[in-house]
């Protein structure tokens, strides 16, 4: 029953709760509506009547007790949404989950990959909201604001506390309409005010650049949003992509996301009709999800970038491409999620996230981690490396290599990034949020606009200004230590410095153009060379048949 919910209205008195509560777990099996990924049927499968009557007779005098005896009132919405409907999805597998309404309404503004309000990303640096960059093309860049301004007013009122979340929501608001944003910055001795007229946002999570002539990098952050496939398509078409040799795609760090960005994707690079993965389940018949190839795609070696983060549909791309001898895989074990979920919407805006299959790659692998002998504590933090695949579930690649289900994809080749050091550490080795750079450029460009010329790299006077600036934070180091980490911090002081005086794009390419891993993917592109080649042997040997 596609997009049907749960109705119902807290009512004045607690018996009134009680009954309403039992109503609408009863009722969550037969009406939630799957709402995640292709093609997924999902129906309710519930125990035998004497069975469910037993347990939710349980479950409201539970609750009525609670009710009667604890010290404080009793939430129903925090007793059920917090802690019976979660806890009961945590007794099942690591993914399935509740998300309350404002998660909910933020999943699904990431996958339509567009929302209404100003364009900017922002963050928290201690109590202090911070843009952390204005979108390109956006409304909040049109009106001046930058990387590190500090958000302390919205409208009338004033943000100063409030965390990022509650800042988001009162910039977001119609298309048209306008908002006033007050900031602090850097060298300005007084609050700078901008209005700024709200529009519609839109977000990628592609990006691409020739890493060398006939070569192109192609980084996917994530598969949460609906355009992955369609702006891939248009990166690669503006690219040339009929004059590339050779393709480097990074999934590092991609958590996963939308199981028909994933098959699109992974789709293209193969032939039309080969299976990229397919997924069944106890309520699930088994469903085949095959490739709709792109012929440009189809002649190129392919090498891709995977660590432990990258899960779920990152590893269904790599999977699919490993199996069918299309794309030389480089780097660490990757997560291990071979889990499916779908979407359940339920009543008062929020939804259930459900595990309704198991998803397996071409040659039959489920390379799903074991969850069941350790803490989900565990699950989550160990490193997939250290989980030995099965033997009891190998299964071999078009041309006959040996794959292994049970613990992530295994890389054809490892790489294993280096480790950050001590000194690293104390200065702040992300370069995503707050830390060392990120404060000192704010300090360096101060109120005037960043500007650098093109190709600039960060001399010996910078760095000698950046050691200055640890010192007067009291940052501990040696002399030696700073001066062993002098190119590293070159690095990270060229992608602060560029993302402020050009774009994060910019400043993105010119890390990865430097990156030793994707060095080391260009020189493995004649190890995907051959795969191709087995590859294509393959299938002329079958067509011949």
């Amino acid at each position: 029953m596609p997009g049907a919910s749960i109705s119902r209205r807290w009512g004045d008195t607690m018996k009134t709760n009680r009954n309403l509560i039992v109503i609408a777990i009863v009722a969550a099996a037969a009406v939630l509506a799957p709402r995640y990924g292709p093609g997924i049927h999902a129906r309710a499968a519930t125990a035998s009547g004497d069975e469910l009557d037993r347990s939710i007779h349980a479950v409201a005098a539970a609750y009525a007790l609670i009710e009667q005896n604890f010290a404080d009132v009793v939430s129903p919405e925090r007793a059920f949404y917090q802690g019976a409907i979660p806890g009961m999805l945590h007794t099942l597998d690591p993914h399935s989950n509740f998300v309350d309404p404002a998660e909910y309404r933020e999943m699904e503004r990431r996958q339509h990959a567009q929302y209404f309000g100003v364009g900017m990303e922002i963050y928290m640096d201690g109590p202090r909201v911070v843009v952390m960059r204005p979108l390109p093309g956006s409304p909040a860049l049109s009106a001046g604001l930058r990387r590190a301004d500090i958000i302390v007013g919205v409208g009338d009122k004033d943000v100063t506390g409030l965390d990022s979340a509650a800042v988001a929501d009162l910039l977001r608001g119609p298309r048209g309409t306008q908002v006033k944003v007050t900031v602090r910055r850097e060298g300005a001795p007084d609050p700078i005010a901008v209005t700024i007229t709200r529009s519609e946002i839109g977000t990628t999570a592609v990006d691409t650049f020739p890493v060398k002539p006939g070569i192109v990098f192609l980084r996917v952050d994530t598969f949460e949003a609906s355009n992955i496939g369609r702006d891939v398509e248009t990166r690669l078409h503006q690219l040339g992509e009929e004059n590339v040799n050779g393709l480097i795609l990074d999934l590092r760090g991609n958590l996963g996301g939308l199981v028909n960005e994933a098959v699109a994707l992974a789709g293209r690079f193969l032939r039309t009709g080969q299976t990229v993965v397919s997924h069944r389940g106890r309520a699930e018949q088994e469903q085949v999800f095959r490739a709709k190839g792109q012929p440009l795609a189809q002649k190129y070696p392919v090498v891709v970038l995977v660590d432990r983060q990258s899960a779920s549909a990152s590893e269904i791309v790599s999977g699919a491409l490993q199996d069918h001898d299309r794309a030389w895989i480089l780097g660490e074990t990757t997560f291990g999620k071979g889990l499916v979920q779908a979407q359940f919407p339920l009543a008062e805006g929020a939804a259930l996230l459900l595990t309704i299959a198991h998803y397996y790659t071409p040659s039959g692998r489920l390379i799903q981690r074991d969850y069941e002998h350790q803490s989900f504590l565990e699950y989550y933090y160990s490193r997939p490396s250290d989980t030995q695949n099965s033997t009891n579930d190998v299964k071999a690649t078009d041309s006959g290599r040996k794959v292994y289900g049970g613990g992530g994809i295994t890389p054809d080749e490892k790489y294993a990034p280096p480790q950050f050091n001590v000194f690293q550490r104390r200065v702040g080795p992300i370069v995503n949020t707050p830390n060392a750079f990120y404060h000192f450029a704010s300090i360096y460009f101060g109120a005037d606009q960043p500007k650098l010329p093109a190709g600039w790299q960060p001399d010996d006077q910078v760095l000698g200004r950046f050691k200055e600036y640890l010192r007067s934070k009291q940052v501990p180091f040696t002399d030696d230590e700073f001066a062993a980490n002098r190119q590293w911090m070159r690095d990270q002081l060229r992608w602060e410095m560029y993302i402020r005086a050009f774009d994060k794009e910019t400043a993105d390419q010119a890390m990865w153009q430097s990156d030793p891993e994707v060095q080391k993917a260009i020189e493995s592109l004649p190890k995907a060379q051959s795969l191709l080649q087995a590859a294509q042997r393959v299938l002329a040997r079958r067509a011949a048949r």
